[in-house]
């Protein structure tokens, strides 16, 4: 064990633990098949003997701020912190595949910590995004070890991060072809790959065809990309998916959310699925995104995590944050017991622009605002967006009274389209007096060219207060956080035709608030 470099030391000088920390990098931690899976040992000075804490990731030791948040942060409350590289990656031998061998080799990493000394018995995991899809991959073999799960922004599903609704999560394939596809990558090598992203992301993603268009985004082709690109259906997936033993863990588990994260969906049914089974669980949705609940929310989310280690009370069975109020509410369950569904025809509403959108894939809606890793992600001002004419309006009157929402949040809409398919991204925004329009939760599905189109929005808590408008968007996609739709039933990757549609929507359709 050595002492931490000076620049940890310096960044953990701000709002320091109890405990100074050492620790010990690139510790070679066997696989069952003997392949070596490098981990970084952080121990608090003096505190032993004191629980384990474990944390996988491809991009776990590549610095900060993982080193600080993950290593120096846990270590300073008095917990030995394991930050392991997946095989594969930063130097782990093994090859890397996003959805697989996760498992084995967790329970392997877990073998190897019976036998230090220094290891109490007493074992924890935690961590964020692809760090909680690895403590799901343990819980298809727990060992009994196992005391707690702190699960913050995660998945568990990958064909449903990637094919939600139908159409391709482009951007956050893109980001993930960065992020899950380190090798031995620096940090200074993973911040020059991010940055090449975000310059090329716009030829990336409008040159055709795609499969020729996006190396350009990371100097050369990304085969997983390619392969999740090219599978649709949710058989090709089964080998990864996670959610079946996320939802029946039976350790105590904490998860964690932001409205606008990327995969609120799977989080909530985890949360659903271990409440029905009276498990130990408490759930955090704060007004954050997949990247900024560690940053703005990280008082709240650290919080959350140190009482779920210490083994105290959950403070809440789940904490919600309130827009239109900027308030904390800690509720009994989610959605709250009282709420209850309303069922609103779009044509109650103003219908600013008509019933009929074009939508041209050579000039496709632009992705504004939520669940985006993009400068533009979260909550903001549509105006851009609201401009275009390619995006229906429906404007209520202002509400006279507060309007609370908190639950789900779902369009049904009679649609049709001249095209071979259409998608339909459905838009609920907070209308203040002074025109500002900001987005409260969203969602897209792809139908064939007629019939009943349902939108899930996701889920919200939200008060619209007096003078305030709701305002729903429709239009046909929003890219690239979704692929556009080519408008021909092409595979996506080879396609080279654009096909500009037409998409009507009846004044018969409807949505469906959740309120309290």
């Amino acid at each position: 064990m050595r002492r931490l470099p000076l620049s940890l030391r310096l960044l953990s000088r701000r709002a320091p633990g109890p405990y100074a920390v050492q620790r010990e990098t690139a510790v070679p931690v066997p696989a069952a098949d003997g392949v070596p899976l490098l981990t970084d040992h952080y121990a608090p000075v003096g505190a032993e003997p004191c629980p384990t804490v474990l944390v996988r990731a491809p991009y776990i030791r590549s610095g900060f701020p993982w080193n600080l948040l993950y290593g120096v942060r846990f270590a300073e409350q008095g917990f030995h912190v394991l930050l392991q590289s997946t095989r594969g990656t930063e130097g782990s031998g093994g090859t890397f595949h996003a959805w697989r061998d996760q498992t084995a080799d967790g329970v392997a990493t877990v073998e190897w910590i019976r036998k230090q000394s220094w290891f109490t018995g007493d074992l924890y995991t935690v961590g964020a995004s692809y760090m909680a899809y690895t403590q799901a991959a343990l819980a298809v073999d727990p060992p009994p070890e196992w005391r707690a799960a702190v699960m913050q922004l995660g998945h568990t599903d990958p064909h449903d991060f990637y094919w939600a609704g139908g159409a391709f999560g482009l951007e956050r394939a893109l980001v993930g072809g960065v992020m899950l596809k380190q090798d031995g990558a620096t940090a200074g090598q993973a911040l020059r790959a991010a940055m090449r992203l975000r310059l090329r992301l716009r030829r990336a993603t409008l040159g055709l065809p795609l499969l020729d268009a996006y190396p350009s985004a990371f100097g050369g082709r990304r085969p997983a990309l390619e392969e999740w690109l090219a599978h649709p259906s949710p058989d090709h997936w089964t080998e990864g998916n996670m959610a079946e033993a996320a939802g029946a863990m039976e350790v105590p588990v904490s998860l964690t959310l932001g409205w606008w994260d990327l995969s609120f969906a799977q989080v909530y049914d985890q949360y659903a699925r271990l409440r029905a089974a009276d498990r130990d669980v408490d759930l955090l949705i704060g007004p954050w995104t997949h990247t900024s609940a560690l940053e703005k929310g990280w008082p709240e989310v650290f919080a959350q995590a140190m009482r779920r280690l210490r083994g105290e009370p959950p403070a809440y069975r789940v904490r919600a944050h309130v827009g239109g109020l900027d308030e904390w509410r800690d509720l009994p369950d989610w959605p709250p017991p009282e709420a209850r569904a309303e069922r609103l025809r779009l044509d109650s509403f103003r219908a600013e622009r008509g019933w009929s959108f074009r939508y041209d894939p050579a000039d496709p809606t632009p992705s504004i605002g939520g669940p985006l890793q993009s400068p533009t992600q979260g909550q903001v001002d549509n105006a851009p967006l609201e401009k275009r004419t390619d995006v229906l309006l429906f404007t209520s009157d202002p509400v006279e009274r507060p309007l609370t929402l908190m639950g789900p949040v779902q369009a049904s809409l009679d649609a049709t389209t001249t095209a071979a398919s259409g998608d339909l991204f459905v838009r609920l925004c907070d209308v203040a007096p002074d025109g500002r329009s900001l987005n409260i939760c969203d969602g897209l599905t792809r139908f064939d060219s007629s019939g009943r189109v349902t939108v899930d929005m996701g889920h919200t808590a939200h008060v619209f207060r007096p003078g305030h408008r709701l305002r729903l968007q429709v239009s046909g996609g929003a890219h690239p956080r979704f692929l556009r739709n080519y408008g021909t039933g092409e595979p996506p990757g080879p396609a080279t035709r654009l096909n500009p549609t037409e998409t009507t929507i009846s004044p018969d359709s409807e949505f469906v608030l959740t309120l309290v």
